[in-house]
């Protein structure tokens, strides 16, 4: 997978906007606000992805391309490592899990602005 085709596929989930919050080389995608990827969009080495708890620790011991989040949390954070190994199909299917923690814990409110969108 490469950045674009990523970068496509986030931006086509419901209530997606993208940006640079933290500096010129991170790209972070948000739903309604809250944050679900992100990435160095000038390496694309590896992407930062929620996870819930449990997910994650499956998917770091079954594939070595997935780490504990780097400069995230731990518990609920995972680094996938773009290191060939793993199909797109997979990545896509790790990124929408993540997008759907996101909104799975957005306030009702926020959930409510999204099912309008």
């Amino acid at each position: 997978m490469d950045i674009e085709r990523f970068r496509d596929f986030c931006l086509g989930l419901k209530g997606v906007s993208e940006g640079f919050p933290f500096d010129a080389d991170t790209l972070v995608f948000k739903v309604m606000g809250k944050m679900f990827a992100l990435t160095d969009v000038e390496t694309f080495e590896s992407i930062a992805l929620k996870c819930d708890p449990e997910k994650a620790v499956e998917l770091r011991e079954r594939y070595p391309a997935v780490q504990p989040g780097y400069h995230m949390s731990k518990t609920h954070w995972n680094t996938i490592y773009m290191d060939g190994s793993l199909t797109d199909s997979l990545i896509m299917e790790w990124t929408l899990h993540s997008y759907e923690q996101v909104v799975a814990g957005l306030t009702k409110k926020l959930k409510q602005q999204l099912a309008e969108l």
